[in-house]
């Protein structure tokens, strides 16, 4: 049995050891120690990084009471060595791991919801309650979190010899055998868990509640702690200020200059299919009485390519082929003969000239060829 220095000690970093083992397991090592300070993944909690000596350790993981740290270095085993632990990343993780605990007790103790999942991300750490929490409730959420972490509470933790020891309720997601570790945050939360935590509340920082989701008859609730809530935060008033001074707004009111302006933008796109409705007749009406009619346009979308091909397709009996793009990125098209079935033309044309489309319409078809202008117009003449 690996003995967990983390446990009794959560704020050492740096610590000596022996090696016990050292065995290759693919492009890696898995080092045993006699003791540890680094955290194995587990929990919800991602592992420990750092170093052992010169050998970096990139990965965790605990198996039959052995703590394994995964090395591309080997160590010689009886060495004594010394260990250190990434302090940043472990104090990120013991603020996320903290928070989550606070924001899980509290919504315990308002709704009776468990916590059913846990996740700890790259950026944001998602929770599932096996209940829905009102979306109206979000902010009074994280406001009672805040409080309570402002309030600096001290973390108690204890170990008992099995949960029938365990003189109080408390949450835990499985049926735990043997030694069991409670964790409390008194008022808030008391909790089984292995992971690492604050010695006080105040060292969370503070909670955000970024998002939340249904999901079936739960909630998944996306939340960010500490100094990497200070960071995103941050990050997120520097790109509001931004868009404050493109817009010429207050930096508490880009949210009602954005909407004029994305009224104003439906306003001008009224304006501008209306024109191009105008544009079409007009193109349109020089065909009448054609027998065929070929289009190349730049810009066209496919909905204004539709409507090109059948305002013309109106004015003559013939073939109408419109198309919109250019030879380095290919044509979309459509492609239209009022009264005749052009499904067959159609596959031909793809065929021969690396085209995909068609459509349930027997007169009209519309695709997409990856073929430059002077061989689409080629083949569509040597049709006729």
């Amino acid at each position: 049995m690996t003995v967990k220095l983390y446990e009794s000690d959560p704020l050492l970093r740096i610590f000596d050891a022996t090696v016990l083992s050292c065995t290759e397991k693919n492009d890696h090592y898995l080092i045993e120690l006699d003791q540890t300070a680094f955290y194995p993944e587990g929990g919800g909690q991602p592992a420990d990084h750092g170093k052992i000596d010169g050998a970096e350790v990139f990965d965790v993981h605990e198996k039959n009471g052995i703590i394994y740290h995964y090395s591309r270095t080997p160590i010689e085993p009886g060495k004594t060595v010394s260990g250190k632990v990434d302090g940043l990343r472990r104090d990120d993780l013991t603020q996320q791991h903290s928070g989550e605990h606070v924001l899980s007790g509290l919504i315990h103790k308002r709704y009776g919801y468990d916590n059913v999942g846990f996740h700890m991300g790259a950026l944001f750490t998602e929770i599932d309650f096996s209940g829905r929490i009102p979306e109206e409730d979000i902010v009074l959420l994280e406001d009672m979190a805040n409080r309570y972490i402002q309030e600096d509470h001290e973390v108690v933790i204890n170990v008992y010899p099995s949960f029938f020891e365990v003189p109080f309720d408390y949450r835990s997601k499985k049926e735990i055998h043997g030694e069991i570790r409670i964790v409390e945050f008194p008022g808030a939360d008391t909790c089984a868990c292995c992971g690492t935590h604050v010695r006080r509340t105040g060292e969370i920082g503070l909670v955000k509640i970024v998002s939340s989701t249904n999901l079936r008859d739960g909630t998944r609730l996306e939340i960010i702690c500490g100094e990497r809530a200070r960071r995103y935060l941050g990050q997120i008033f520097d790109r509001n200020h931004s868009i404050s001074a493109l817009l010429s707004a207050k930096m508490l009111e880009t949210d009602e200059a954005v909407k004029r302006l994305l009224s104003e933008r439906d306003i001008l796109k009224e304006r501008v299919k209306e024109l191009s409705r105008l544009h079409f007749e007009s193109i349109a009406s020089g065909y009448l009485g054609s027998e065929e009619a070929l289009l190349f346009m730049d810009g066209l979308d496919s909905d204004s390519i539709r409507e090109l091909c059948v305002m013309v397709m109106d004015k003559t009996s013939g073939l109408v082929s419109v198309f919109s793009g250019n030879d380095e990125n290919g044509y979309r098209y459509a492609i239209g003969k009022t009264g005749s079935d052009i499904r067959a033309m159609v596959k031909a044309f793809n065929a021969a000239l690396s085209g995909r489309g068609g459509g349930r319409d027997p007169f009209f078809c519309q695709g997409s060829v990856s073929s430059d202008r002077d061989s689409i117009t080629a083949y569509l003449k040597n049709m006729n």
